[in-house]
């Protein structure tokens, strides 16, 4: 059954291919991205021409913007069956090298952006008492890593939203899944979208060579490990995809498409809540 599908930061990457991908499955798609008539006039073109997508404009930082977005989604269509928050900003360096305002534009787009769908979609959904939301966190969404500090602690955020909104929602049939997504080629990471980096130059100073070392050696990995796994964005699109045309009430709260893993992040989610269940025990 075809379905209205809502995607945040669609002008690249996962976010579009993913609204390809979805579309070319017979679904509506509304592909949010900012900068519709501006810096992503030609990628939104691109999109707008595929028969079974919108392109709408919508900038996650914004509370308006997003209220608009999903105000004009919810009078073409009627009701929106699928959220997928895609749209994010990465950011690299030394967590003291950072300034209070950095960390606070990551999570304006990372993390409240996020909120904000989900307070823009929610009534809708319960209303119908049904609805599917997917976020796009990180494939290291169970533990944090070096010079990746605000990034990693605004996807744990997501991962926070995802499971505990999941028994916050049980009852209006609405089902929460994070996807966890490993390291792959995306703008995100060669560095065609810039991200919010660490900038304090005299920080960075006094950390020295031995930093700028251990943060050389952990890139290369990172980057080695993306072509020794042959690591293709699509993975994402199609996960998005399988999570759709699951049966209700059979998705996983966690779904991680990471092959560099090889098992060890299902082995953490899996430990991680049997762990989970034992405190939950203690308290009750």
């Amino acid at each position: 059954m075809s379905k209205v599908v809502f995607i945040t930061g669609t002008s690249t990457g996962f976010g579009k291919l993913t609204a390809l991908t979805l579309a070319n499955a017979g679904h509506s798609v509304i592909a949010g991205m900012r900068g519709t008539t501006g810096k992503n006039q030609a990628v939104a073109n691109e999109l707008a021409a595929i028969a079974n997508i919108d392109v709408v404009e919508i900038d996650v930082t914004d509370n308006a913007s997003v209220q608009n977005a999903f105000a004009q989604t919810l009078e073409k269509y009627g009701r929106i069956d699928v959220l997928v928050n895609n749209a994010a900003v990465a950011g690299f360096g030394l967590l003291e090298a950072y300034s209070l305002d950095q960390i606070r534009t990551m999570f304006e787009v990372n993390f409240y952006g996020v909120v904000r769908t989900y307070q823009a979609v929610l009534p809708s959904m319960r209303k119908a008492q049904s609805g599917l939301i997917i976020n796009i966190t990180t494939g290291a969404s169970g533990h944090t890593l070096p010079f990746m500090v605000p990034y990693m602690a605004s996807k744990f955020g997501v991962e926070t939203i995802t499971e505990g909104l999941q028994d916050e929602l049980s009852e209006y049939g609405i089902e929460n899944v994070s996807i966890q997504s490993g390291v792959y080629p995306t703008e995100m990471n060669t560095g065609v979208k810039v991200g919010v980096n660490a900038d304090k130059a005299d920080i960075i100073a006094e950390y020295g060579e031995a930093a700028q070392q251990k943060f050389n050696a952990i890139g290369q990995s990172l980057f080695g490990k993306m072509v020794e796994f042959k690591m293709n964005p699509q993975t994402i699109a199609d996960g998005v995809l399988e999570l759709i045309t699951m049966e209700k009430g059979t998705r996983p709260l966690r779904f991680p498409l990471d092959a560099i893993a090889q098992g060890t992040d299902k082995e953490f989610i899996a430990a991680r809540a049997a762990t989970k269940a034992k405190w939950l025990a203690a308290y009750n």
